[in-house]
């Protein structure tokens, strides 16, 4: 057993897609900081940003209906959708700079352009999709989006979905060609790639097991070596903790007040996947459902072309499910052991308050295969259960903590927790995140490094020429982006719009 102890600038715990981005941005900021990194797993980009492990989707709420909400007026709130759909804008800026400068090569290896579609069935549904569509088509940021209930016009869209199908139930679409879909976990090795040629230390079969103050304010970590089982002490002036659903823990034995009052609820979720390549031919985007009542915003059903190992496939889902572990390879006893006196009553309010969600979860971990594909017979009506086959996606951590609405508030989204001198900074939370990584990242970096925020300001707006401004309110400014963006990540083949 050694106490072999050694100090650098800089901490990232997980190597996922957030702690590849801040890595990125920070070498590009600070060239000479020290960046140590600690995996627990054999690889980069194992966990959540793997591959398999998300819907691959860049969520920029082209498709995605639970990000517009319906206001009890019979308006749509746009708002999030906007907001995120700037996010992505900055994620595409700054993945585009990596291909100018050869930091990064080969953009087809993690982005492909895909058309994005939200599909509804019923008449209620579609007068609530026209809404949502009037709603969005003006805004610079959705130009070029399309709307449709004629079922032929739908069958030039969607072929594979609406062959054969029996219903004579109201059908609509909205339809965008300038959507993506994203390889997360081969960016995130793409970054780490980079990452070791700028001489950052990547520790993997590392596990944090503890993580304390010293006294002259920097962050010890004790950290476990699984193949030697040695233990090494590493202390940093910073810590980002972005190991995922592993966050929560390692937050919680940071100490810090900002950490306390929060919980974890971890959802696990299943796809199906199409093994049958002309079955896989007949389709090309990404469709998105609207999710059951009960159901969590992350289980909307969507059926998605996805680009993996360079092979186009099919998969349909998320299907929910539930697991104690807050990792895929994590431990039966994660949830328990997030229980901790400053939690425990945020923790069974929220118990109380979801009692739907948990009886939908139940009911979804009870589904046989055959009930599964009956769920994608609904958008693919002659789904034949031979060509299908089921993989187990990635474990999410949702956050729970008391907020205006109320204890124990339920939280779908991405969470940043720093403590207040910056010394130390977490994520936690999902979907979006992967998407909006280098928002995010951005965000720690403003409230982690304020006193140097002036004198990086003009290498962050090299990076991302839209830095500080708003995209919605600048549409010439958004037109150059998007087109210059389509052409360095190959995604030219993108309907351009004028964005006027």
């Amino acid at each position: 057993m050694s106490n072999r102890q050694t100090r650098t600038d800089v901490i990232l715990i997980g190597a996922g897609i957030m702690s590849a981005t801040l890595g990125t941005l920070l070498k590009e900021l600070v060239p000479d900081w020290e960046i140590t990194v600690f995996e627990r797993l054999a690889n980069a980009g194992e966990e959540s940003s793997n591959e398999w492990n998300n819907a691959g989707t860049g969520h920029s709420a082209l498709c995605e209906l639970n990000y517009t909400v319906e206001k009890p007026d019979g308006s749509i709130d746009v708002s999030k959708a906007v907001k995120i759909n700037e996010q992505f804008q900055i994620s595409r800026q700054f993945w585009s700079y990596l291909v100018k400068s050869n930091l990064i090569r080969n953009p087809q290896e993690f982005i492909m352009p895909l058309p994005h579609l939200s599909l509804v069935q019923g008449e209620k549904n579609v007068t609530f999709l026209k809404k949502r569509f009037e709603a969005l088509s003006n805004n610079p940021l959705f130009q070029g989006m399309e709307f449709s209930d004629d079922p032929r016009k739908l069958m030039e869209w969607i072929p594979l979905i609406m062959k054969d199908r029996k219903s004579n139930e109201p059908i609509a679409a909205t339809k965008i060609d300038s959507g993506t879909d994203v390889n997360f976990g081969a960016l995130t090795r793409m970054l780490f790639d980079h990452l070791k040629s700028k001489n950052v230390d990547i520790k993997f079969k590392h596990h944090v097991d503890d993580i304390k103050r010293t006294s002259d304010g920097s962050w010890e970590l004790k950290v476990r070596n699984l193949e030697s089982g040695a233990v090494e002490r590493h202390t940093a002036k910073f810590v980002f903790i972005g190991g995922g659903g592993g966050s929560l823990p390692l937050l919680q034995k940071s100490g810090i007040p900002e950490g306390k009052h929060i919980g974890g609820f971890p959802v696990s979720g299943l796809f199906m996947v199409c093994n049958n390549p002309d079955v896989v031919a007949q389709h090309h985007a990404k469709v998105y459902g609207k999710a059951k009542v009960g159901a969590p915003p992350m289980s909307v059903p969507h059926l998605d072309t996805r680009y993996i190992d360079n092979k186009k496939t099919l998969l349909f889902g998320p299907f929910a499910g539930f697991s104690p572990k807050f990792l895929k390879n994590g431990s039966m006893f994660d949830l328990l052991g997030s229980v901790k006196p400053d939690n425990v009553l945020t923790m069974l309010a929220a118990g109380a308050k979801n009692i739907p969600l948990t009886k939908y979860l139940i009911q979804q971990v009870m589904l046989s295969k055959e009930q599964r594909m009956e769920e994608l017979r609904e958008f693919i009506p002659t789904a034949r259960s031979e060509d299908w086959d089921i993989v187990v996606a990635g474990q999410r951590v949702q956050v729970i903590k008391d907020t205006a609405a109320g204890k124990g508030t339920l939280q779908f989204g991405t969470e940043v927790i720093s403590a207040a001198d910056g010394s130390i900074a977490a994520l936690l939370g999902a979907s979006p995140g992967a998407s909006t990584a280098v928002f995010v990242m951005l965000e720690v970096i403003k409230k982690c490094f304020p006193q140097h925020l002036k004198a990086w300001e003009p290498k962050i707006k090299e990076m991302i020429p839209s830095y500080g401004v708003s995209l919605v309110e600048n549409p010439e400014l958004l037109h150059e982006i998007h087109t210059s963006t389509a052409r360095t990540l190959g995604l030219a083949g993108e309907k351009q719009y004028a964005y006027a």
